[in-house]
C-alpha cells in the first residue's frame, strides 16, 4: 500500500496560497500475490491441451484410421501374432506391395491381413518349384518374405487379375491360406477395410514394410 498526495497551489497578491490536499491510497499486490493464480493457470491450460489432444487422437483414429490386431503367423516375419496395426480406412488407395485388411467372407470366417501382389489388369505366376513369384512376366522382389513360395493350393497359375480384384498372399508363404486357395481366392477390393500404414504395438517397431 502506497498513500499519494496530489494538491495545488495559487498565488494571491504575491502569497502562495496552498490549496486542499486530497489523498489517495493505492494498493500494490505482491509479486508473490500471483504465484497461486499462475499456478492455476498452467493447470487449466495444460489440462485444456490434454483434452484437446484426447478429442483430436479419438476423432482420427474414429474417422480416419482405425486399430486392428493380428492372428496367426501368416505375414510372419513382417508382422507377429498379438501385434496392432494402424490402418487407415478412407482416403486410401490399394497398390502392389500394401498390406490390407480383408473383410470378404472366407472358409475360416476370419477378417484376414495380407499384403497386394497383384492389382486389377496383372498377371500372376508361380513358380512353385524355384519358389519365384511374376508379375507380368517378371520376377518380383520381395524382401519381406519369410521364404520362397513353394506352397500351392488349387489354384491355376498364370492367373489374370480382373479389374476391382487383387490378389493377395501372406509373407509367410507356406504358412498362409490366401488368393492361392479358392477357399479365399480373389479379393473384391470393396471388402478391403483399409491398408495398414504403422504399428501401434509392439512400439519399437512403429514401422511396416
Amino acid at each position: 500500500m502506497r498513500r499519494i498526495f496530489r494538491g495545488s497551489s495559487i498565488t494571491f497578491f504575491g502569497v502562495e496560497v496552498k490549496r486542499k490536499t486530497k489523498q489517495y491510497w493505492i494498493k500494490y499486490a505482491r509479486e508473490d500475490d500471483d504465484v497461486p493464480l499462475k499456478r492455476w493457470s498452467f493447470l487449466y491450460e495444460a489440462i485444456s491441451s490434454v483434452s484437446i489432444a484426447i478429442v483430436i487422437i479419438f476423432l482420427i483414429f474414429t474417422f480416419v484410421f482405425r486399430t486392428v490386431g493380428v492372428v496367426g503367423k501368416s505375414m510372419m516375419p513382417t508382422l507377429s501374432d498379438g501385434d496392432w496395426l494402424g490402418v487407415r480406412c478412407i482416403n486410401y488407395r490399394i497398390h502392389r506391395g500394401d498390406i490390407v485388411i480383408v473383410a470378404q467372407p472366407n472358409v475360416m470366417e476370419e477378417t484376414l491381413v495380407k499384403r497386394v501382389v497383384a492389382v486389377g489388369g496383372d498377371t500372376v505366376d508361380i513358380d512353385f518349384e524355384n519358389g519365384d513369384v511374376y508379375l507380368n512376366g517378371e520376377i518380383i522382389d520381395e524382401p519381406y518374405i519369410k521364404d520362397k513360395t513353394h506352397l500351392s493350393y488349387d489354384v491355376t497359375f498364370p492367373q489374370k487379375v480382373p479389374e476391382g480384384m487383387l490378389f493377395v498372399m501372406g509373407d509367410n508363404r507356406n504358412n498362409s491360406l490366401d488368393s492361392r486357395s479358392t477357399k479365399v481366392g480373389l479379393i473384391d477390393e470393396r471388402y478391403i477395410l483399409g491398408v495398414a500404414k504403422f504399428r501401434i504395438y509392439p512400439a519399437e517397431y512403429f514401422r511396416i514394410y
